[in-house]
C-alpha cells in the first residue's frame, strides 16, 4: 500500500498484538468494552477455566482482570465497569504466563517456573530453600495473603501451551504434564486463601490435574452469557470503528454493506455454543483489515497448524469428513489429546467451529467457521497429502482455474494428471481414499475463485465446476471406466439441479488406475 493511501485513511491507534490493558489505556489504543464481563465474572469469585482459539483476545482479558483487581481506577475511566463498581479494593495478582518459552525441553518449563517464582519471591520476601515449584507456590500465596490481607488473585495464561509445544513427543509431554499437574493442583489446597482464579488456554488436557483435582473450577467456555467475552461481534465492530470501515469500503470500491459482507465471509462464523446465534469475529484478523485496507489471512499466517496436520496424515484421516462432521459433546469438552483422533485438537485450535446442534440425539455438527480459516487450512494442509510445497499449490489451483474459466476442459484435465504424476511413491502407495483426499483437496480450493461444490453423498457427482460460462460436473471412478463415469451422471441426473443456469453443461468422466497411481483415461461430453 502507498504510504501516502494509508495517511489517507483513519489515523487511530488500533491494538493489534497489545496484551497489557494498562498500556493499551495509557496510550491511547482503541479498546472494545469486555469490563461489564469482567465485573460480572470476578463478583462470583468462582474459579473459571476458559479455551478460545490463539489470538482471539485471552491474554488481553487477563491483563484486564490483573488491573482490576489490582485497584487501577483510574485505567477504566468512561469504560462500563466505572458504573458498576463501588470498592475498587486491591489484592495480591500472581499472573502466570506460559507463552515465553519455546518448551522443546524440560528446562524450558523449568526456567519459566523458576523465573516466575522468584519474581514473586522477591516481591513478598518468602525462601526457595529445600521447597518444590509447588511448595514455593503455596508459599507465596500465603505470604501474599498475610501481608494484604485480602484474598490472593491467581491468573495462568496458556496453561496448556508446554503440552501443544510438545505434542510430537509423548514422553517429554508426559514430564510437562506431571510437572504442571503439581503445579496447578495447588489452587485446590490453597483456596482459603485465594480470591479468584481464572485460567486460560486453547484446549482442555482432561488428563491434567487442574481439571480432575480442581473439582469447583467453571468451565466457561461453552457459556452463552460469556459468548462475547473474547473476540467481536458485529455490533462491536460497527460501533467501535467507523472511519475504519469507511476506509477500508472506499479503499476496495465497496458499500458498507458489502463490506461488512466480506469481513463476515473471511472473519466470522466462530460459534462457542449452540445457543447464540450470533458468530463471533476474529479479533486479530479484524485489526489487521482494518489497519491495512487489505482482505488477507491474517490469523492463519500468524502461526502454523503444523502438529494437527503431522495427526492427520498419521491417522489417515479423511479430510472430506471434517467440514460437517457429527460429534458428541465429550469430543469437545473433554479432549484427551488422543493421537488417534485429531478432532477435537481441531476444533479447540479454531480450525473448526459449532455449525449446528442436534437436541434430540445430542450431536454438534461442525465446520469450517469462515474462509479466512477454510482455505487458509486447506492450502497449508495440502503438501502433507501432495508433493506440493506450500508456495506452489496456490499456482496450481489458479492454472485450474484459468483453465476452466477458458473452458480448456482438456488442459485441465492435462495439468490434473501431472499434478499426480509429481507425486512421491509413498504417498501413492496409501489407501484409495488417499486419492479421493487430494480430489477433494483440489476442488474445495477452487472454491475461492469458482462456484465449486464436492460431494460424497448418494445420488451427487464427485464435484461440480459453475463458472459464468459454464457448468462442469465430473465423476471419477477408481475401479471402473471413464464410460461407466459418464454413464452414472446421466443415469442418476446429477446435471439436472443445474439446467436452470442457460450455460454450457460439460460432463467429464475420468478414470483412475492404481497401476499407474494417475487418471489414465477420460471422456468430455457436452450437453446440447
Amino acid at each position: 500500500m502507498d504510504i501516502m493511501d494509508r495517511l489517507k485513511g483513519p489515523r487511530r491507534n488500533l491494538p493489534i498484538g497489545i496484551q497489557s490493558f494498562e498500556r493499551l489505556r495509557r496510550d491511547g489504543y482503541l479498546y472494545v468494552d469486555k469490563t461489564a464481563f469482567v465485573y460480572e465474572l470476578a463478583s462470583t469469585g468462582n474459579p473459571y477455566f476458559l479455551s478460545r482459539p490463539r489470538r482471539f483476545g485471552k491474554s488481553l482479558l487477563l491483563s484486564t482482570l490483573e488491573a482490576y483487581f489490582c485497584g487501577k481506577k483510574e485505567l477504566f475511566e468512561g469504560l462500563a465497569i466505572e458504573q458498576l463498581e463501588t470498592e475498587w479494593n486491591e489484592h495480591a495478582v500472581l499472573h502466570l504466563d506460559l507463552n515465553a518459552e519455546d518448551y522443546s525441553e524440560i528446562e524450558g518449563l523449568r526456567n519459566g517456573l523458576e523465573l516466575q517464582l522468584r519474581s514473586w519471591e522477591k516481591v513478598y520476601g518468602t525462601s526457595e530453600e529445600g521447597l518444590s515449584y509447588s511448595g514455593r507456590f503455596m508459599q507465596v500465596i500465603k505470604e501474599a495473603y498475610r501481608q494484604t490481607g485480602r484474598g490472593v488473585v491467581v491468573l495462568i495464561d496458556e496453561y496448556d501451551k508446554p503440552l501443544l509445544r510438545s505434542m510430537h513427543n509423548p514422553e517429554l509431554q508426559d514430564k510437562f504434564r506431571e510437572m504442571l499437574t503439581a503445579f496447578y493442583t495447588v489452587l485446590k489446597s490453597a483456596d482459603p486463601w485465594l480470591r479468584f482464579v481464572f485460567i486460560t488456554g486453547v484446549t482442555k488436557f482432561a488428563q491434567m490435574g487442574i481439571f480432575s483435582t480442581l473439582n469447583q473450577l467453571i468451565d466457561i467456555s461453552f457459556d452463552p452469557q460469556y459468548n462475547a467475552l473474547c473476540g467481536m461481534t458485529r455490533p462491536e465492530i460497527e460501533a467501535n470503528f467507523v472511519p475504519e470501515l469507511e476506509w477500508l469500503a472506499e479503499r476496495n470500491s465497496l458499500t458498507r454493506e458489502d463490506c461488512m459482507v466480506y469481513l463476515t465471509r473471511m472473519y466470522d462464523g466462530y460459534h462457542f455454543n449452540y445457543f447464540r446465534k450470533e458468530g463471533m469475529y476474529n479479533p486479530f484478523s479484524i485489526l489487521n483489515v482494518l489497519r491495512s485496507g487489505m482482505f488477507e489471512n491474517y490469523w492463519f499466517a500468524s502461526g502454523t497448524p503444523t502438529f494437527l496436520a503431522e495427526m492427520l496424515k498419521k491417522t489417515h484421516y479423511d479430510l472430506r469428513e471434517l467440514d460437517g462432521l457429527e460429534v458428541i459433546a465429550a469430543s469437545l469438552t473433554d479432549d484427551r489429546a488422543d493421537v488417534n483422533n485429531p478432532v477435537p485438537m481441531i476444533y479447540q485450535s479454531g480450525y473448526l467451529t459449532i455449525k449446528g446442534y442436534d437436541t434430540e440425539l445430542r450431536l454438534y455438527k461442525l465446520g469450517y467457521p469462515n474462509d479466512e480459516v477454510k482455505y487458509g487450512f486447506l492450502n497449508f494442509i495440502t503438501p502433507f497429502y501432495t508433493s506440493l510445497d506450500e508456495s506452489r499449490t496456490p499456482f496450481y489451483i489458479g492454472q485450474f482455474v484459468k483453465e476452466l474459466r477458458a473452458g480448456d476442459v482438456e488442459v485441465f484435465l492435462t495439468r490434473l494428471r501431472a499434478f499426480f504424476a509429481d507425486f512421491p511413491y509413498e504417498l501413492n502407495d496409501k489407501m484409495e481414499r488417499h486419492y479421493q483426499v487430494v480430489f477433494y483437496l483440489v476442488f474445495k480450493l477452487l472454491g475461492q475463485f469458482v462456484d465449486a461444490e464436492v460431494q460424497s453423498a448418494l445420488g451427487r457427482a464427485d464435484a461440480v465446476v459453475k463458472t459464468a460460462n459454464a457448468v462442469y460436473v465430473f465423476e471419477f471412478k477408481l475401479n471402473g471406466t471413464a464410460e461407466e463415469a459418464l454413464a452414472q451422471i446421466d443415469n442418476r441426473g446429477y446435471l439436472i439441479p443445474y439446467t436452470a443456469y442457460g450455460c454450457r453443461m460439460v460432463e467429464i468422466g475420468a478414470e483412475f488406475s492404481k497401476e499407474e497411481r494417475n487418471l489414465s483415461r477420460w471422456l468430455v461430453e457436452e450437453e446440447e
